[in-house]
């Protein structure tokens, strides 16, 4: 009678811009403590250009937010046609109401209209999101460690995080990606050039055996040029970011890297969508870039 009774006074509501500051705090407290309650709420405030419905879903009892399982949503050209996307991010339940946790996981994916993805789920996420019909994309990872080789100057070669070069050198599609994102909480950015040639990569701080000395690539433009510029990219890595090494899914770069070795995934990767291909789902305008933890 307990459970009947807490059920029935348990609501399941959007997130909208007045519950982000108690849900931010929600989740600081309750989720990950090193993550601050501002850096929680900004990070919901997308800096591209999107209809969004909700930050996502929340369950409050007596007015008390208990659950919250948070979304960024996006839209994105695919082969010339625009697709909505729904990112399920960052999901917590009090222990007591893990059984009325699903329910936020329902209301997301009851939304119509949006192919969903889901980058960081763990423990009986993953079952879940299964038994919903999410399929798995090929997190296939290499740890490439980031070693100082000698370089030599070259004329028309560029290794830049630098804002102004990056807006600079980019264009079209590549430049839309870079201002949508150069002011998320997570996302990094790193050029390279190479004569008429150039390469745009996303990179994020991650966490690996519980250390902070990774970059994890979530976007390569030009996977070639890359390969073919491991060595500065690397040492630019290591000099300039003190990245110990790098974490790779060949799906991103496109090879597995030289000196590197496989490693399990930090985390699976999901998504679930009745028309779109795992080639065509990559790892920006997500959770991935906008939350640092």
């Amino acid at each position: 009678m307990a459970v009947i009774a807490q059920a029935s006074r348990v609501t399941v509501s959007p997130i909208t811009d007045a519950d982000v500051p108690r849900v931010a705090a929600f989740l600081h407290a309750n989720m990950n403590g090193r993550v601050p309650t501002k850096q929680w709420a900004t990070a919901l405030a997308v800096p591209w250009s999107v209809e969004q419905p909700n930050f996502g879903y929340m369950l409050v009892d007596r007015e008390e937010v208990v659950g919250a399982h948070l979304a960024f949503y996006s839209t994105r050209v695919i082969d010339g046609r625009p697709e909505r996307f729904c990112n399920l991010a960052a999901w917590c339940v009090l222990p007591e109401y893990r059984l009325q946790g699903v329910r936020l996981l329902k209301a997301l994916l009851a939304q119509p209209g949006y192919h969903f993805t889901d980058f960081s789920p763990s423990g009986n996420v993953v079952k879940i999101n299964g038994r919903l019909g999410f399929r798995h994309l090929d997190a296939s990872t290499s740890l490439m460690p980031h070693i100082p080789w000698p370089t030599l100057p070259r004329r028309r070669t560029i290794v830049s995080s630098d804002a102004a070069v990056i807006a600079r050198v980019l264009t079209g599609r590549e430049l839309a990606l870079f201002c949508d994102h150069a002011h998320t909480q997570a996302a990094r950015h790193l050029l390279l050039v190479r004569g008429d040639e150039q390469c745009y990569v996303v990179w994020r701080r991650e966490r690996w055996k519980r250390l902070p000395f990774f970059a994890s690539i979530l976007h390569v433009s030009n996977p070639r040029l890359f390969r073919e510029m491991r060595r500065r990219a690397c040492r630019h890595l290591l000099i300039r970011h003190r990245m110990a090494a790098a974490l790779t899914e060949d799906r991103i770069v496109r090879h597995r890297p030289r000196l590197s070795f496989r490693i399990r995934p930090p985390r699976p990767r999901m998504f679930l969508s009745d028309t779109l291909e795992p080639a065509q789902v990559d790892y920006l305008y997500s959770e991935l870039t906008c939350l640092a933890w």
